[in-house]
């Protein structure tokens, strides 16, 4: 907009999105946060909106094709509703 190369009114979710570093990937439906961190410290956070997380203790080293199935079975047993309410 400062150099004037986009009016303000052009500026919506389609121009935000192709601006980011997955442009043209789609948005994850699922994360996994490693080590007991219940936080996504700032990573993708327009990209996440509808995600489902799962955090889980283990150290991202120790981290295992067990842990990866366990993350999967609990993603799989939740209600997705991206932001709709229950009503």
């Amino acid at each position: 907009m400062a150099a004037n190369r986009l009016a303000p009114e052009d500026i919506n979710e389609h121009e935000i999105q192709r601006h980011l570093y997955t442009a043209g990937l789609p948005d994850p439906d699922l994360l996994i946060r490693t080590s007991g961190e219940m936080r996504i410290s700032n990573f993708l956070l327009w990209q996440l909106a509808y995600a489902e997380f799962v955090f889980v203790d283990t150290l991202w080293p120790d981290f295992n094709e067990e842990d990866f199935e366990s993350a999967i079975t609990e993603y799989r047993c939740r209600e997705r509703r991206y932001g709709a309410t229950g009503d």
